[in-house]
């Protein structure tokens, strides 16, 4: 699923494409693409693209009167559409313009979990979906996450992951971030304290910075394989930092990456949900 960097970079290249823009039609393709009823899409027609942000996981297209909230969820991407075929491929919802280009929310595979919502311009922050969305992960003070970390004691990479802990990050950063800060990624958030929160803090900066570079060098969103790190999807390379060998923890939806060495005291921890972990 396209994280921060990736959905922060490509933010950016559609803003600075499709900004002041005029929409002419939003076209929900599939049933399920529009989440929202009121207010109806038709509200933005005629009114220019303002720009297009980020919170979260989640793109924010801004006109005037409304916002279109998209999510990609795991296959999803929102990109030009030159063709604009009648039935695009994984086609989920497209935006007309009046100068005859179009954007086109695809998404591949079978779930169909991405969307589009329609918000009130000044409401977006507060309504479903972005309401339930923890501080921003690049925003949160070592300060911040360590009050956080107090009150969702939790393993740490699955606080990482929880929108509602923190917003952004994803199974790759999360990865990523224990791996950078030398802990555990199952170290008990309610034993990290300040002194292990300012280490997740540096940690996500140093791990989003460096997505971020390689995401702006592009022309669209990189695919999963391409993006930067030491440890995710590298289990039996040798760990970038040390040499040891990058194990993992597999899980039905998700796996967890990581060096013993750095992170864990040398100790291999057991690839299953029943174990003992490492704390």
């Amino acid at each position: 699923m396209p994280e921060l960097p990736e959905v922060q970079a490509h933010a950016e290249r559609l803003s600075a494409a499709f900004s002041g823009t005029v929409l002419a039609r939003f076209q929900p393709i599939t049933f399920t693409a529009l989440k929202t009823a009121v207010p109806p899409p038709d509200t933005a027609y005629g009114h220019p693209l303002e720009s297009v942000g980020r919170r979260g996981k989640y793109l924010l297209l801004h006109f005037a009167p409304v916002s279109f909230i998209v999510h990609l969820m795991q296959g999803g991407r929102l990109k030009e559409d030159e063709k604009q075929s009648a039935k695009p491929r994984g086609g989920q919802a497209r935006w007309r313009f009046d100068d005859g280009r179009a954007l086109l929310l695809t998404e591949m595979g079978t779930e169909r979990r991405a969307g589009v919502w329609v918000l009130t311009a000044g409401t977006e922050l507060t309504s479903d979906p972005l309401d339930h969305l923890g501080p921003e992960a690049m925003d949160v003070t070592p300060a911040e996450l360590a009050e956080r970390f107090a009150a969702n004691p939790m393993r740490l990479h699955g606080f990482l992951r929880n929108q509602r802990c923190i917003a952004g990050l994803g199974r790759r950063l999360a990865n990523e971030v224990c791996h950078r800060a030398k802990l555990s990624p199952f170290a008990s958030t309610a034993k990290l304290g300040e002194a292990g929160a300012a280490k997740v803090v540096a940690a996500i900066h140093d791990a989003v910075d460096e997505g971020l570079a390689y995401e702006r060098t592009r022309a669209d969103m990189s695919a999963s394989a391409d993006r930067p790190g030491g440890v995710h999807k590298r289990t039996g390379e040798p760990c970038p930092v040390c040499g040891d060998v990058i194990r993992e923890v597999a899980y039905s939806g998700y796996t967890v990456h990581y060096c013993p060495t750095c992170q864990t005291g040398g100790k291999v921890l057991a690839d299953n949900t029943t174990s003992k972990f490492l704390k």
